[in-house]
């Protein structure tokens, strides 16, 4: 069940139904939005009744919530929800393109490769200071020295950063240096670290599993925002099935279908989706096309060097022209790069 409140309800009149809703032993969970507010309930919603619920003061109606993930559905909010990525957003008007390289190597080349992706007019920076890696003996990332790393990348350009969290017990460690957390196919269903990263508040790119339904997709979803945290990026990176001549696949149809199904933002990885770099430009065009709010794209200065997924990774000359390339497509379907 949501509540929703009017446009006047003030903050004391939230308070109070919040207080309420506490008093039956159940959860309030407070969407903020740009013209409203919207209370989600979490628990036995039997506990309270719809006519006490809309006796309150500031309260506009209450509506049951059919889907079963209660907060991502486009059922608790008409309005799109706009993730902060330092100052900017994911899910307005603007396209935001978070680039860089798939494994952070060192200082010098985060640093080279943030002002390039910066000057092709990237939101964020990504990099991987942990990375899980199906080989046991491959490169895993390096961890706290590859976090200081994307800090002085972002000290350098002001770039916001992105990276990865595998485990609960780094995530504290990763929260103090990254921007936006990330949370990894193979992480989707990993329930208890879903948990403590909503707990944190900071916005989070949620990849979806490769073998996930959609329905599971946004159930994962709804522990991150369950927890209080209402900036999930939802980030279609493609399944696996019977294909092999790409990497995974990359269904854009899932795009518009999100966005019947749920209020959150989605963007695309097409690196990871299609394993190929020849691919990246197009299926980059067709995800705006089909209305993704924005991208997320594997850059390196030199591909041929990378220490992980060099052959689906672009040089930085390649993002720039791939920048140019999608203005025209985002004017076409009303938005910008």
């Amino acid at each position: 069940m949501i509540i929703v409140m009017k446009s006047d309800a003030s903050k004391a009149d939230i308070d109070n139904v919040q207080n309420k809703i506490k008093d039956a032993s159940l959860k309030p969970i407070l969407l903020e939005g740009t013209h409203r507010n919207v209370i989600a309930i979490i628990g036995d919603e039997t506990k309270i009744s719809d006519e006490f619920l809309e006796s309150l003061p500031g309260v506009e109606r209450s509506m049951p919530i059919l889907a079963s993930y209660k907060i991502a559905s486009r059922e608790s909010s008409a309005e799109d929800t706009e993730v902060p990525v330092g100052d900017a957003t994911i899910g307005g008007k603007r396209i935001g393109v978070i680039a860089g390289p798939c494994a952070v190597e060192s200082e010098k080349q985060m640093i080279s490769v943030a002002i390039a992706v910066k000057e092709a007019g990237a939101m964020a920076l990504r990099g991987g200071a942990f990375k899980p890696r199906t080989n046991p003996y491959s490169f895993q990332g390096l961890q706290k020295q590859g976090l200081e790393h994307l800090a002085a990348a972002r000290k350098e350009t002001g770039l916001p950063i992105v990276t990865e969290v595998l485990s609960e017990s780094t995530v504290g460690l990763v929260a103090e240096y990254a921007d936006i957390l990330q949370i990894g196919t193979r992480n989707m269903a990993n329930f208890e670290l879903l948990k403590v990263v909503g707990e944190t508040k900071k916005p989070v790119i949620l990849k979806r599993g490769m073998s996930a339904t959609l329905d599971e997709f946004l159930q994962a979803a709804e522990y991150i925002l369950s927890q209080g945290n209402p900036n999930v990026i939802l980030c279609e990176r493609g399944i696996r099935t019977f294909e092999t001549h790409t990497r995974f696949t990359l269904s854009l149809s899932v795009v518009p279908q999100l966005k019947e199904l749920t209020h959150l933002p989605i963007i695309v990885d097409p690196s990871h989706g299609t394993g190929k770099r020849n691919l990246i430009n197009p299926m980059s065009k067709g995800s705006i096309a089909v209305g993704a709010d924005g991208l997320i794209i594997e850059v390196h200065h030199d591909p041929e060097t990378s220490l992980c997924d060099g052959p689906q990774t672009i040089t930085t000359s390649d993002f720039q022209k791939l920048m140019n390339d999608m203005k025209p497509i985002a004017n076409a379907v009303d938005r910008e790069i």
